[in-house]
């Protein structure tokens, strides 16, 4: 039980890991099956599948998963043949990768941005919300998300992005947003959206042109953020807008299956 209450913190977390569980075994072998471990991003591990060559194994194939994006192997390993253990046995292995939750960044804490959060939250993501004013950015409005009560336009500054990070801008300034996307344009992303009309798109458009941003840098924005299926109240908006998000962040992890899916068989 020990291991699950690992497995569950892990999740909470939004850690990313490969689970090996042993699913067969034949003869000698140092674990039989249902035994379990889970494999971190670094080759840190938890639990065991029994140890030794075989336990090496598995931690090398797990982390080659979790930096090519396969999402599922199963290894099939004869304990001495393969690997020069005197267990004589057979043992197959299921490896399944376990992604990290996904984080976004919702910048304001209006009615939008509580709508938009608390949806967010339910479909997976790990969700931070980021307002200066405490009487809106507070636990009773946002009682699930990570709160950071300061200026967006700093946070967003001081922010590293990354491959899984989402990024909603919805403040309660216009100059504020566009501090905001100024901040994060350039940086590695997922997603970057700005809430808002197209006239104001346009406007910003122009304004990040004139600071110095490329058509080609412009491309990486969307604004107004979220499909258009005429939303008009904010949760209409927030479900527009998830809807968005949620297309982004499967059609990533889509696109990695399929480049390292074998290729289809000549005929």
């Amino acid at each position: 039980m020990e291991l699950y209450a690992e497995i569950a913190e892990l999740a909470a977390a939004g850690r990313a890991f490969v689970l090996a569980t042993v699913v067969e075994s034949q003869g000698s072998t140092p674990q039989k099956p249902g035994s379990k471990m889970v494999v971190l991003e670094d080759g840190s591990t938890r639990g065991t599948v029994g140890g030794g060559a075989i336990e090496k194994q598995i931690v090398e194939a797990a982390v080659a998963m979790h930096s090519s994006g396969e999402q599922s192997r199963l290894l099939e390993t004869h304990l001495t043949h393969d690997l020069g253990m005197c267990c004589g046995g057979k043992m197959k292995v299921f490896l399944e990768r376990h992604l990290a939750a996904a984080r976004l960044f919702m910048l304001g804490a209006g009615h939008v941005g509580r709508e938009l959060a608390g949806l967010a939250q339910r479909v997976g993501f790990r969700v931070t919300v980021v307002d200066g004013r405490p009487g809106w950015a507070s636990r009773e409005r946002f009682p699930d998300s990570t709160l950071m009560v300061r200026d967006p336009a700093e946070v967003a500054r001081e922010l590293s992005g990354g491959a899984d990070c989402f990024f909603c801008i919805a403040t309660h300034d216009h100059p504020l947003d566009q501090a905001c996307v100024e901040a994060l344009l350039r940086k590695p992303f997922a997603y970057l959206g700005v809430i808002g009309s197209r006239r104001k798109a346009e406007r910003f458009k122009l304004r990040l042109l004139a600071a110095g941003f490329t058509e080609q840098e412009l491309e990486r924005l969307r604004s107004p953020m979220g499909l258009f299926i005429y939303a008009l109240t904010p949760a209409e908006i927030a479900v527009s807008v998830v809807a968005e998000l949620v297309s982004v962040r499967r059609s990533s992890v889509a696109a990695r299956e399929a480049a390292h899916a074998p290729a289809p068989a000549k005929r």
